[in-house]
């Protein structure tokens, strides 16, 4: 387990970017190898999505061969509904990029059957060879995708009634109003994620700074999923300063320490 600190959002939404930046272009995929990456919504990823796209702008990667797949989706919000995680995903990153819409994968809350949907999803990533790459965000209660409080640590993509925490969390996406903020969603289950040969957790903000130390100073809990990646082969939790205030002074220094290794791990390969 890693733990990279930045200073500020900005500096973690960069290192993020040229973190994933990096390892698709060390991957190098083509049309018989393609690089699949599991993706976030939320504010926490907004900031190294926007990076990725400069990067695609500035000709230092394409997306041409990687296949994505999102967390999560609200059940019975029209697709094109300005809230629903499909316009987030295309309004703040896919549209900008060069990624075959075929190839990003999100899950559809007004399919017919709901749980043929999450069977359906399973089914696609595992078609495509797994994910190499999942990229996720948590609440302040330590949930990553929906996997709320109390949640299998071994669960797969469900679908998941919200609690009124994460209700009212997401009101001020639907005006304040919790009687518009859908009820069910979508979502890849913790062992769907646990399953990614890599893990990069997003952790910003002293309004997540409880829930960070939760996920790594503690033991591994079902009431923190976001604990479980401690039992990760490969997992890189990126986060700035102020979420790091229920650390251990101890903990932080040592993770500092460690950063002149982590800030190699996204530095440009030198030229042939």
């Amino acid at each position: 387990m890693r733990l990279v600190i930045l200073n500020d959002y900005d500096k973690a939404s960069e290192w993020a970017a040229k973190y994933i930046k990096k390892r698709i272009t060390g991957f190098k995929p083509g049309p018989d190898k393609f690089f699949t990456l599991g993706l976030p919504t939320g504010s926490t990823p907004k900031g190294t999505y926007q990076k990725l796209i400069e990067f695609y702008k500035a000709g230092e990667i394409s997306f041409k061969y990687v296949k994505t797949f999102n967390m999560d989706e609200y059940v019975n919000i029209p697709r094109d509904h300005p809230e629903s995680y499909h316009s987030f995903m295309w309004d703040n990153f896919f549209k900008h990029i060069d990624i075959d819409p075929a190839n990003a994968h999100i899950l559809d809350g007004n399919a017919a059957d709901l749980q043929v949907e999450c069977l359906n999803f399973e089914a696609e990533i595992t078609k495509a060879g797994g994910i190499e790459l999942f990229v996720g965000g948590i609440g302040p209660d330590g949930h990553i995708a929906f996997n709320e409080p109390g949640s299998s640590l071994v669960s797969r993509t469900r679908i998941k009634t919200l609690a009124m925490d994460t209700i009212l969390a997401n009101a001020r996406f639907f005006g304040g109003d919790v009687t518009k903020v859908p009820k069910q969603a979508l979502t890849v289950g913790v062992g769907t994620v646990m399953d990614a040969r890599e893990v990069m957790v997003m952790i910003t903000g002293a309004h997540k700074a409880y829930a960070l130390y939760k996920a790594i100073e503690e033991g591994v809990n079902h009431m923190w999923t976001v604990s479980a990646f401690q039992q990760h082969p490969q997992t890189i939790f990126v986060c700035d300063e102020d979420a790091t205030l229920e650390l251990k002074v101890k903990t932080v220094r040592y993770f500092k320490d460690l950063m002149k290794l982590h800030n190699k791990l996204v530095e440009d390969d030198p030229p042939k």
